[in-house]
């Protein structure tokens, strides 16, 4: 079997470039062939498909034609549909599995390999076939007008930031690809969460759509044995993650408990200036991000947006550590109230400070917590069940791509 994966980095950017990269090791796991398309970066891991990758992509052009060439390669790329073709009839693989690929590969590269008869597979890391901002989030409120492939509520309430410009962009981008039919074209998306997997069904039917879980590598992660005492925040600090509400409480509760925060964003120094009682670390990465949540006592998720299935808490339940999270969108099927962690509704600060307090306070039940949230990752979202189940997938489009032939030959 020859796995085409496409996504528009080719190194660890975020989620979608580790479930990606742990998948190609998978599938070479079990003997297949594994090929790689994505976009030139200095920071790309070496590649022997590198001369297919597309040339690097900048939407900050200085004048105003170059702006509208790069707004144009951004809802349709010729070069990325070129190389692909071409990558495609040179290595001839069985499958195209796509992760990231909007903007600057774009979905016309599904249409390109749907015309040469391989059979295309999109994982959904995020909502862009179904809303053209990502997010289900419309001027910080959560937003799902766009689900059955009516876009027009993105023009009227101008869901890019507020931008009548950027919403008409996204918005032609969405219709263009709707005529064009290049996500009617993907054999099967996948679905990291049941709550994704309903986001997408009501356009593109049951039959084009399967759950399969992220996984996760638990036996590497050693569970530690004593904690610090503090409550840890680690992701990005922006608006819809939530991460104010968490400190809120925490200034609510006058910073009775520690709190640590592990990130960066846009809200960084505002969060900082507002919040002087909280720790706040920055970028943490490698073994100093590993050892801060080794020694938290509890992880606090409080997103504000519908989540699908975070690898942050995959990774904390693989450390045995309780979640306090947010009961939206997918974060539920990994946080299960009182048996992973405990649940609250999003935005409300007096139910998480509460939530926090009982934990912290009792250590017995945040380890019973925690060892059954360890135990839920290895038997519920182990990385080799993923790679089974998606090497099953694999092989079934694949067959049926080939009785298509058959028969219409």
């Amino acid at each position: 079997m020859k796995v085409l994966f496409a996504n528009k980095f080719f190194f660890r950017n975020g989620g979608s470039e580790v479930v990606m990269f742990d998948e190609m090791e998978l599938m070479r796991s079990r003997n297949a062939d594994v090929i790689e398309f994505s976009m030139n970066d200095d920071r790309n891991v070496p590649s022997r498909f590198q001369p297919y990758f597309v040339s690097q992509k900048s939407y900050r052009a200085p004048s105003r034609s170059d702006k509208l060439k790069s707004a144009l390669s951004l809802i349709h790329s010729p070069e990325a549909v070129s190389k692909i073709t071409d990558l495609i009839r040179n290595e001839r693989p069985n499958i195209l599995h796509c992760h990231n690929i909007y903007h600057q590969l774009t979905p016309s590269i599904i249409s390109a390999a749907a015309r040469l008869g391989v059979p295309v597979v999109l994982t959904l890391h995020d909502y862009k076939p179904v809303c053209p901002v990502y997010t289900q989030l419309s001027n910080g409120q959560v937003c799902t007008r766009c689900a059955d492939g009516g876009f027009e509520a993105l023009l009227a309430r101008r869901c890019a930031n507020g931008s009548l410009g950027r919403s008409a962009l996204l918005w032609a981008e969405a219709r263009y690809h709707a005529l064009a039919g290049s996500y009617h074209r993907v054999g099967k998306f996948i679905a990291p969460s049941k709550f994704m997997y309903e986001a997408v069904v009501r356009r593109f039917g049951a039959e084009k759509v399967v759950h399969i879980p992220n996984g996760i590598d638990a036996s590497r992660i050693e569970v530690p044995t004593d904690d610090e005492g503090y409550a840890l925040y680690f992701g990005r600090l922006s608006a819809e993650k939530g991460v104010e509400t968490l400190l809120l409480a925490h200034a609510a509760d006058q910073g009775t408990w520690r709190l640590v925060i592990a990130g960066t964003g846009p809200l960084l120094e505002e969060l900082q200036r507002k919040y002087p009682m909280a720790e706040f670390k920055g970028h943490l990465s490698g073994i100093e991000l590993e050892r801060t949540i080794m020694r938290a006592a509890l992880i606090a998720v409080p997103s504000g947006w519908h989540e699908n299935s975070p690898l942050s808490i995959l990774e904390a339940m693989a450390y045995g550590k309780p979640i306090v999270a947010s009961r939206i969108g997918g974060i539920p099927e990994l946080v299960r109230d009182e048996s992973t962690g405990l649940l609250f509704e999003p935005g409300d600060v007096s139910q998480l400070s509460e939530s926090i307090r009982k934990l912290l306070a009792d250590r017995h039940r945040r380890e019973a917590l925690g060892r059954s949230a360890r135990r839920i990752v290895e038997i519920e979202y182990s990385l080799q069940a993923h790679g089974a189940a998606l090497f099953s997938l694999y092989e079934s489009l694949i067959g049926a791509a080939g009785l298509h032939k058959r028969v219409g030959s």
